[in-house]
């Protein structure tokens, strides 16, 4: 659904405050995002893995969950979402700066790998895929305790060819769980086109396989990306099982900061990417739709950088771990 003068802005039961939060969360975690990747090239930051052009498929999923109540189990990817759940840049930063307050993980994994207790954001590995399976766990938890909580893991198309995701999507198809799978699919696995990796045209159309729905909608549109995620989540709330969701996305960024997309990406396809960029394309509708106009994005955008100015400073102010903890958490210690 795109926003024009004829759809008001309480179209699919948001108003104009939720529209623009959702603008926020779009523009906060590409700026965020867009810091992590210079700190990287400055030297500083170790690692980036670049979630641009994810922005609308994450915060369209994520506005349809209760933020702290239901869980998520997320991929590397889900910068933005984490934001959407109550995540701060000043968490990131730290965590990309390997400072000893990363609420991570003390600075002991790599960035991009967050979680927190406190937003019910389980930790996010480097095993591609495992985490599909760890939702489904945490899945059945809920169902055998009578909970009224919804699950959300996610992956990219890639992750679907590992074997985890399809004994995940098995057992949660089998027992009824209130998970919801959502698959960013940005059509490359590193440098693996699609095509190589599937001998279907949609990630959805491998649903019926295993007992649920499958759904696959345009992960550059946040409103599609918002009803097709409500519907899943009422469906799991109501006792009625899993659904597999399908976001194509654009990947705007090499894989990570270790990556050159250059490489194995025909230029006018490089090219072309830019041209779908969802942050571009929701303000314009915003802005059609009188629910943003252009003082109104600029005042957001320099709101964004400020926080994020602010959340840099404090992590470069914060202390390095103590290297004399450097095995903590390691090996059991003798009693």
């Amino acid at each position: 659904m795109a926003l024009s003068e004829s759809a008001p802005p309480t179209s699919l039961g948001l108003d104009r405050e939720a529209l623009t939060s959702m603008y926020r969360h779009m523009l906060l975690g590409r700026l965020l995002d867009e810091r992590v990747i210079v700190l990287n090239r400055q030297g500083r930051a170790p690692f980036a893995i670049s979630g641009q052009g994810h922005e609308a498929a994450q915060v369209g999923v994520g506005h349809a969950l209760r933020a702290g109540q239901d869980w998520v189990v997320p991929y590397y990817r889900d910068l933005t979402l984490s934001l959407v759940l109550g995540m701060t840049p000043r968490d990131h930063l730290l965590a990309a700066l390997g400072r000893a307050a990363d609420p991570s993980s003390g600075a002991r994994q790599m960035p991009g790998h967050f979680s927190s207790r406190a937003h019910r954001i389980v930790t996010t590995g480097s095993s591609v895929a495992t985490q599909v399976l760890h939702a489904v766990g945490i899945a059945l938890a809920v169902r055998s305790r009578g909970e009224d909580l919804v699950v959300l893991t996610t992956c990219g198309e890639g992750g679907t060819s590992e074997g985890d995701f399809h004994e995940a999507l098995n057992w949660a198809g089998i027992h009824r769980l209130p998970v919801i799978f959502l698959v960013e699919n940005n059509h490359y696995a590193i440098s693996v086109p699609q095509a190589r990796q599937m001998a279907v045209e949609r990630v959805a159309e491998r649903a019926p396989g295993y007992g649920m729905p499958g759904m696959t909608v345009d992960g550059g549109d946040v409103l599609a990306v918002h009803r097709a995620m409500a519907e899943a989540v009422a469906r799991a709330r109501a006792g009625e099982g899993p659904t597999l969701l399908e976001a194509q996305c654009v990947r705007l960024q090499s894989h990570s900061s270790d990556d050159d997309q250059r490489r194995y990406r025909d230029p006018a396809d490089l090219l072309d990417l830019r041209q779908h960029d969802p942050l571009d394309r929701f303000r314009a509708e915003l802005e059609s739709a009188r629910v943003l106009d252009q003082a109104g994005a600029e005042a957001i955008r320099e709101a964004c950088r400020e926080e994020i100015d602010l959340a840099q400073a404090e992590a470069e102010a914060a202390p390095p771990p103590d290297p004399a903890t450097a095995f903590d958490h390691v090996y059991g210690e003798e009693r």
